[in-house]
């Protein structure tokens, strides 16, 4: 997929950042573009920020349910991860999780990279569900 046709976009004005990374050598193939388990990695732990506020303790990641690399993400870039709550149901709260890179050289300038939504369950201390505090048990 080529790169150099990659639209700039506006970062959500709607959404929460709620994490920047900078990927290191080590998280690169050999054509130096970043492994996909190592963003999926990052999306997880952003997308665990809000469910855990929300949440008020401990949650486990349960479904990842949909996940698009859009676009590469290659050493230098400056990724910014922004997250919203989408559902919150009885025990479990999904979020949608987008990823924009600041491609190396081209500060200010964005493109979205990764999209995903995914479902996290609160959890007591004993890793059981619970129900998510401030609805009904």
């Amino acid at each position: 997929m080529s790169t150099n046709s990659s639209a700039h976009v506006e970062l959500p004005t709607d959404m929460e950042l709620v994490l920047k990374v900078i990927p290191m050598p080590a998280d690169c193939n050999a054509s130096g573009d970043i492994f996909g388990g190592w963003v999926m990695a990052q999306v997880d732990l952003a997308g665990a920020v809000i469910p855990m506020q929300h949440a008020m303790g401990r949650v486990a990641t349960v479904a990842v349910n949909e996940f698009v690399f859009k676009q590469p993400v290659r050493l230098g870039d400056i990724l910014s991860f922004y997250a919203s709550l989408t559902r919150v149901g009885r025990t479990s709260i999904t979020v949608k999780v987008e990823v924009y890179a600041e491609r190396f050289g081209t500060k200010g300038k964005y493109t979205k990279v990764t999209e995903a939504s995914l479902t996290y369950v609160a959890i007591d201390e004993q890793g059981k569900p619970r129900p998510v505090p401030g609805l009904a048990a």
